[in-house]
């Protein structure tokens, strides 16, 4: 990992690609001038600040998720503006957003906004399928399964019955 040289003279575009081969790589040093003290990364599980804070959320994943990768599936750049739809794979096996390893094979898709201003992120939003996630662990039982279809059957009882009580007041 040492040595790599941080890329310049590149499109934004490049430089995201760049730093997700290097995050596959598990190198939190390499992209780490990608991240200034000023930027904002909104996870969500998390909001950190600075390069540190960043560099530590990835350290977390890695030791969350065995044989952590993100692949890129479609990336796009307008401006300041780079979006990165991206599928992460891999085996949870560490706590992750608060749940225990449970060993489970883990195929998540997600997207990255990044905001960059000369070759630095300002802020980056990342979202993901939390469902999925909770199904593929077993926390949420699968869509379209029996328990599922209990569970939302209470929770349409429970919601009409809410309305029922309101509109009767």
């Amino acid at each position: 990992m040492a040595g790599l040289v941080f890329p310049v003279d590149v499109t934004s575009t490049e430089l995201v690609r760049w730093v997700f081969e290097r995050i596959n790589a598990h190198d939190v040093v390499s992209p780490r001038p990608f991240w200034t003290e000023e930027t904002v990364e909104y996870f969500p599980d998390a909001t950190c600040r600075g390069a540190d804070q960043v560099a530590a959320y990835f350290s977390d994943k890695f030791a969350a998720i065995e044989g952590f990768h993100l692949e890129v599936v479609a990336i796009a750049e307008s401006g300041d503006d780079v979006l990165v739809h991206w599928r992460v794979t891999g085996r949870h096996t560490g706590t992750l957003l608060g749940v225990a390893g449970t060993g489970k094979p883990l195929e998540l898709d997600g997207s990255d906004h990044f905001v960059l201003r000369e070759g630095r992120v300002v802020t980056n939003t990342v979202v993901f399928d939390q469902l999925a996630f909770a199904r593929q662990v077993g926390l949420m039982p699968p869509d379209g399964s029996a328990v599922d279809k209990a569970l939302k059957a209470a929770f349409n009882t429970k919601t009409k019955a809410i309305h029922a009580l309101r509109r009767s007041r």
